[in-house]
């Protein structure tokens, strides 16, 4: 094994047990929102994005209907389609390979990925990322719906901050660059502004277009480069 390889198996661990231990506070809230261990469980594994499953929970918790939970919480999902414009040339070719890295594609498999300096290290941090996440987000759902009950309150313990912070700090080195700068600044103060006026989930879906935007252009410079 590299250096390079046990590296990012490090990184890929550090963020899924981060994940995994915010994981069993979504467990916990889904199970005071009526879910049982099998039902939070099942939908970490099949929905796998943590914000939209959060939001879900919490309408339930507060009477709305299960349409409207899945309306907020495909909102907010909807981020992770965007997140394929910087995936997929890192995955290649071949249908099922990209089943699998449609469902992978979240926010610390890309943060990871796009940390790399070359596409093999990007592909790698991708899966090792996506492996890690998907199983210990699933595992501390079921801990947290299994019994945690006072991981109702996740603050308490700071773990409503352990993802972001994972993401953020996946951030930071690509905020050298002053493109990229700029394109953060812009996303952040569309998201300020949406938050008072705007449902839950509409100003993160929003703030994803700039760096979207970029992304298209980065992949149209890249391939006019190539001819």
């Amino acid at each position: 094994m590299t250096g390079s390889t046990a590296a990012l198996l490090r990184t890929a661990a550090v963020v899924g047990v981060s994940t995994g231990l915010y994981g069993t506070a979504f467990g916990a809230l889904a199970s005071a929102a009526g879910l049982s261990v099998l039902q939070a469980s099942v939908m970490s594994l099949l929905v796998f994005t943590g914000g939209s499953q959060f939001v879900a929970v919490g309408v339930l918790s507060g009477g709305g209907s299960p349409g409207t939970a899945l309306g907020a919480a495909w909102l907010l999902g909807a981020r992770n389609a965007f997140y394929g414009l910087r995936i997929a040339p890192v995955i290649g070719p071949g249908t099922a390979k990209r089943l699998l890295a449609a469902q992978w594609t979240v926010d610390e498999s890309t943060a990871v990925a796009s940390a790399q300096p070359t596409r093999a290290g990007a592909a790698m941090g991708f899966w090792f990322t996506g492996l890690a996440v998907c199983v210990l987000w699933t595992a501390g759902t079921a801990l947290g719906a299994g019994g945690a009950a006072a991981l109702a309150e996740p603050a308490r313990f700071g773990l409503d901050a352990a993802s972001p912070a994972a993401f953020a700090a996946f951030l930071a080195p690509q905020l050298r660059n002053a493109s990229v700068r700029g394109v953060c600044a812009v996303s952040a103060l569309v998201c300020l502004a949406l938050v008072p006026v705007t449902p839950a989930g509409v100003p993160l879906l929003a703030a994803a277009l700039p760096p979207a935007g970029y992304a298209v252009y980065l992949a149209v410079l890249r391939e006019g480069a190539g001819r």
